[in-house]
């Protein structure tokens, strides 16, 4: 399906987090269509990937007013993707500073600046943490589970807040779990299914809600672009859930292999995370299993996303079944698989 980002050829805009997965796509349609992007980028952000794009880049922090003022200055949209992601040795303080203080820096910018259309805020459906009656909507209670998911629920409510006091034109994005050719965070999915037997932990099925890299990055244009998006909120998922069974037997029958699948309790690894993170943590080694990652088998992250259809219009280009597919056959011919 064809799809051109309703933003005239010219326009500047801004693109936090451009180096990150969701964020290069983003830049590089964005660019493709002939938008001006600035983007922001840490000093330590490798911009290698995106060298055969036209960019204006501004190094620095997303917590640092003066280096965000000068990026924003001027612009029509802002799409403010930046996130630092859980990793072991991350201070906790950290995740506060780029999630709740950045957001700060990005949205008071955005109230100085004149030429602001909108100001597009991702946030992540893990505000919602496990979903207990589920299928959770837009309007479903907040309950993060871990520092990343606490400082991002912090600074979206902050922003809402701020934007609907200070009259800031703004939308708030939820992607469900992003996927799609070249992520690694969903990797490790792949390649239990890549495998003759695969454990999955739990003995219920879990409800999982996805979405594809490109079919977030058409989400994210219109959340800019239509009208009846301004000062709303989306969760951004496909139609239909998917149990982490189903996801397994679709992504073996991609690469042409049959799996056995193997049941096993949870609470003896979690049991053992809580041991390894305590051990590791403080000596800055990355356990060999945390509890989140157990987590992500028993808790239950099912949404209702009726609202990004009916409002947004938007019918997503790849199902479940295709997007994995897809991916699937991406990491083998990558050699990031064992087929």
């Amino acid at each position: 399906m064809d799809f051109t980002p309703q933003i005239a050829p010219g326009t500047p805009v801004l693109v936090t987090g451009a180096t990150g997965f969701t964020g290069s796509l983003l830049v590089r349609r964005l660019v493709e269509a002939g938008v001006r992007v600035r983007a922001l980028a840490r000093p330590s952000s490798s911009t290698e990937h995106l060298k055969d794009l036209e960019i204006e880049w501004f190094t620095g922090h997303i917590y640092e007013p003066d280096t965000v003022n000068a990026a924003v200055d001027g612009t029509a949209y802002i799409f403010h993707l930046a996130a630092v992601y859980r990793q072991t040795n991350i201070p906790d303080e950290l995740f506060h500073r780029i999630h709740v203080e950045g957001t700060k820096c990005v949205a008071e910018a955005a109230r100085r600046n004149t030429a602001l259309q909108r100001l597009v805020h991702v946030s992540t459906i893990g505000v919602h943490g496990h979903v207990r009656n589920p299928p959770a909507d837009e309007q479903a209670p907040f309950n993060p589970d871990d520092r990343y998911q606490a400082t991002k629920a912090e600074a979206e409510q902050w922003v809402r807040a701020y934007a609907t006091e200070h009259g800031v034109p703004h939308t708030i994005l939820r992607p469900c779990a992003i996927y799609g050719p070249g992520d690694t965070r969903l990797l490790k999915v792949f390649r239990m299914a890549s495998r003759r037997y695969c454990p999955i932990l739990g003995q219920r099925d879990c409800h999982y809600h996805l979405i594809h890299v490109e079919d977030l990055v058409r989400v994210i244009l219109l959340a800019a672009t239509r009208p009846a998006a301004l000062n709303e909120v989306f969760i951004a998922g496909n139609p239909e859930s998917v149990t982490m069974e189903r996801m397994i037997r679709i992504i073996a029958g991609a690469l042409n292999h049959s799996v056995r699948i193997i049941r096993l309790p949870a609470w003896p690894f979690f049991a053992v995370a809580v041991v390894c993170e305590t051990v590791c943590r403080p000596l800055g080694i990355e356990p060999p299993i945390h509890r989140r990652r157990v987590a992500f088998y028993t808790k239950t992250r099912d949404f209702d996303t009726r609202k990004l259809r009916h409002t947004l219009q938007y019918e997503m280009q790849y199902t479940n079944e295709e997007g994995l597919a897809e991916t699937a056959r991406w990491y083998a011919d990558h050699g990031m698989l064992r087929v």
